[in-house]
């Protein structure tokens, strides 16, 4: 059976804060004890305030392209000077929608920066994406190794939209110790058929999950605890599910 447990008690994270000695007392606080095949799911606000990726927007110096990508997109000039320092492609800009290509490859909105849910006193700054989340849950997964003896794999979520659907839904950004993705091409199905295309995004189906429990508003649950799954496949990090730009089926 799945379960998913949201972790509170994390506090406000700050830079610089040990993230993981956060979660893991969080974890013991409520008397929780990861088990084999256990996933951490961090909620990339947590990982990128500690990791200090905030950004004052009155320290931000349009040039001539972020103020004429911003009269398009009707966006303030200054962040959209930090979603084109942060991609390394524009997808989509029209108004009130700019989309980009991070220079991790996700293809999101405005680079993934966020303005919401920043702390006091944050009304004028920025939060930017994780410089490497693959390396941020790698650390966060070795940290938790020294505090527990079975640690969890650790996924770093976020949340994106879809073409053709509304609403957003989480990812995953970054992962240790688990397959985030698992390719099952040239296995047989229940009727002896040949998969032929099949790959299984199992980071992001966990962070999915995972989303139920911490939410997307002012819940104040950044990171929850899903057990319960079966996995029998190499680790892989969230960098493999990045679909590379020759083959966008969609430009």
């Amino acid at each position: 059976m799945i379960e998913i447990l949201g972790i509170t008690g994390v506090g406000e994270i700050v830079p610089g804060c040990d993230l993981a000695a956060l979660l893991a007392d969080a974890l013991e606080a409520m008397g929780v004890v990861p088990a084999r095949n256990d996933v951490l799911v961090v909620t990339q606000k947590i990982v990128s305030k500690a990791e200090g990726r905030g950004v004052s927007l009155d320290a931000v110096t349009p040039d001539a392209a972020a103020e004429a990508l911003a009269a398009t997109t009707r966006k303030d000039p200054r962040l959209v000077s930090l979603v084109l320092a942060e991609s390394s492609d524009v997808v989509r800009a029209v108004p009130n929608v700019l989309i980009t290509r991070h220079r991790s490859g996700h293809v999101m909105a405005n680079a993934g920066i966020d303005q919401s849910n920043l702390g006091p006193g944050a009304a004028d700054r920025a939060l930017l994406l994780p410089e490497d989340a693959d390396a941020s849950a790698a650390r966060l997964h070795e940290a938790l190794a020294a505090r527990f003896a079975t640690p969890p794999a650790v996924v770093v979520s976020d949340s994106f939209g879809r073409p053709w659907r509304y609403g957003v839904t989480n990812v995953a950004i970054g992962a240790a110790g688990l397959p985030a993705l698992i390719d099952k091409r040239g296995e047989k199905d229940r009727d002896g058929r040949v998969l032929e295309v099949t790959q299984v995004a199992l980071a992001d189906m966990v962070a999915s999950a995972a989303g139920l429990a911490t939410g997307e508003g002012a819940e104040g649950v950044p990171a929850a605890l899903v057990r319960g799954l079966a996995w029998d496949a190499p680790d892989v990090p969230a960098a493999a599910l990045v679909r590379p730009p020759h083959e966008d089926l969609f430009r």
